[in-house]
């Protein structure tokens, strides 16, 4: 009888006290000594002989990683090859292809594209230049300082990340027997020594651009061409996060109902979000459907994808206002409802997919108030349309009620 496959999960590989070896089907074993140190075993059988090799230190090499490594090896017991002498062949592979390889192996259990998107984009040229060219056994400390060290203090979030995803993919890499010793990405013991820590660093704000040169930042955008400047368009007009307007669908827009429902899998919260469509949006997506191909509403230039993740920041960049960001564009929206319009705090926040109150309020309040807010994203984009003359007009919710 065959036995299951992936009987472990992460909470009970973290939570295994017990010394011995722990099954999780397939061959792939926790092994777990006396002094409670834990790490992976593959074990098969050839000639009536039981055979093992290690895959690495626990939790160094992850549950999903050391599963990934056991299938393949378990394809290679199937075919009759020896999995010790077949990675001891295996060409080891420079730090972008083995990246590649990994977010292949990881994507199936993402929640949607944008994090395949991120992972990719911080792994790739934009930050990893230095070192995707190297094998990954030749990637040492400094070959990881050398990228993290420019953006540690001025891009602190995203050094963050990105020397986690480092660390991810050299554990991979020693998984498959293509590296060997501690993990140069790794913080405790390592970097922590050579980096500021986090908690002495500011994450910030994102630069917004002040909501009273919006009016003709707009005239000048939808003077420009192309996706990006479209994106960005509805990006302000609805004041959506980026990959909300980057990954939109076809499928979620009403343009009849004046109405785009963004799914819960790619809201920040989790949660569905009912987007009213302002008359300037509409007859933009209206243009755009038109000439749409494929599902996305802003597709990217590689088939079947969306807008890269640098698409906003790099249109901000030819219009000269790469200072600003895309996600700022939201806290200019809000500024403006506080300062310019008499609409209540909660209809704002809503309009922004908050969370409002306590988790008491929550459970009562389900409503979504969608048509106090379309009476706002209409004054929103009102406000946004360009000034004649005089001064910029400060619009009042007067009605809403």
């Amino acid at each position: 009888m065959t036995r299951a496959l992936n009987t472990l999960n992460d909470v009970k590989a973290k939570n295994i006290k017990k010394a011995g070896r722990h099954s999780d089907g397939g061959g792939l074993y926790l092994n777990v000594a006396k002094g409670g140190s834990k790490s992976w075993l593959f074990m098969w059988t050839r000639d009536g002989k039981r055979r093992e090799m290690g895959l690495g230190a626990y939790p160094a090499i992850g549950l999903a990683t050391a599963r990934a490594a056991a299938t393949k090896f378990r394809e290679v017991v199937a075919l009759g090859g020896d999995p010790i002498a077949d990675k001891a062949k295996e060409e080891e592979p420079t730090f972008a292809r083995c990246a590649e390889m990994f977010l292949e192996t990881m994507k199936s259990g993402w929640r949607n594209e944008k994090h395949q998107d991120q992972w990719e984009m911080t792994l790739g040229d934009a930050y990893c230049k230095d070192i995707r060219s190297l094998r990954v056994s030749n990637i040492g400390t400094d070959h990881v300082l050398k990228v993290l060290s420019p953006i540690w203090t001025e891009k602190a979030e995203t050094a963050s990340r990105l020397r986690g995803r480092i660390e991810r993919v050299l554990d991979f890499a020693k998984a498959r027997g293509w590296r060997s010793g501690e993990n140069p990405a790794a913080w405790r013991g390592n970097l922590k020594l050579l980096l500021p820590s986090r908690k002495r660093l500011s994450r910030g704000h994102h630069s917004a651009m002040p909501y009273d040169v919006l009016p003709s930042f707009m005239a000048t955008l939808r003077e420009a061409e192309g996706l990006s400047a479209r994106a960005l368009e509805l990006l302000i007009l609805c004041a959506n996060r980026s990959a909300e307007v980057r990954l939109a669908e076809w499928s979620e827009f009403d343009l009849d109902a004046k109405l785009w429902v963004i799914p819960a899998a790619r809201m920040k919260m989790g949660k569905e979000h009912r987007v009213p469509l302002s008359d300037p949006a509409i007859n933009m997506l209206r243009k755009l459907h038109e000439q749409r191909h494929g599902c996305y509403v802003f597709p990217g230039q590689k088939r079947d994808k969306a807008l890269s993740v640098m698409a906003l920041t790099m249109q901000l960049r030819r219009l000269d206002m790469g200072h600003f960001t895309a996600h700022g564009f939201r806290s200019s929206f809000r500024d403006w409802c506080g300062d310019e319009t008499s609409f209540p705090r909660d209809i704002a926040e809503m309009a922004l997919a908050h969370k409002i109150g306590d988790a008491t309020e929550q459970a009562y309040r389900r409503a979504d108030a969608l048509e106090k807010r379309r009476r706002l994203m209409e004054a929103w984009a009102k406000y946004l349309e360009p000034k004649t003359s005089g001064n910029v007009v400060k619009l009042k919710g007067a009605k809403n009620g």
